[in-house]
């Protein structure tokens, strides 16, 4: 049977009664296309085959249960406004919020006229590699680099936690 379903899927259907009449006097390198039918040409043949390649193993069941997701649109709105009843300074995140938004938003100019450049991102390219391979060489190649390196991410961590 999977034999047949290959067969019925390599062998196209060309309508062999359809003839064409070109009135003009021009030449043709390429011949008619058949004329489109409104059936899907091939589709009892996938069926075939797609009967034939299941597993049985894979089967996926969808459940509406409400266990599996219990997301209550109230509770995430009660959340976020405790959360912004908590913060004194509303007026400072409006302006934080705000200034990021307009950074991301010029950053991703700046971004687009650096890449119409040509030449120039490959050059980009070329020097984030060139770092790349020699921060590799300085802090992650030997033991005693990298250590130097997890003291100062700690000391960093510190210095901006203002624990030290």
């Amino acid at each position: 049977m999977a034999a047949t379903a290959y067969a019925a899927v390599l062998t196209p259907r060309v309508p062999s009664t359809t003839t064409v009449k070109v009135k003009s006097s021009h030449c043709f390198a390429l011949p008619c296309l058949p004329p489109r039918s409104s059936t899907p040409p091939f589709s009892s043949s996938i069926k075939q085959v797609s009967e034939s390649r299941r597993f049985p193993l894979l089967q996926v069941r969808a459940s509406s249960s409400e266990e599996t997701s219990t997301v209550d649109a109230d509770e995430l709105f009660s959340d976020l406004k405790e959360k912004w009843d908590a913060i004194e300074n509303k007026s400072t995140v409006l302006l934080y919020g705000g200034g990021a938004i307009v950074a991301v938003w010029l950053s991703s100019t700046i971004v687009g006229a650096i890449n119409s450049v040509p030449l120039l991102p490959k050059l980009l390219e070329l020097i984030g590699l060139g770092y790349t391979g020699w921060f590799v060489y300085r802090y992650l190649l030997f033991k005693s680099s990298r250590k130097e390196l997890a003291t100062d991410i700690e000391a960093l961590k510190k210095k901006i936690a203002g624990t030290e």
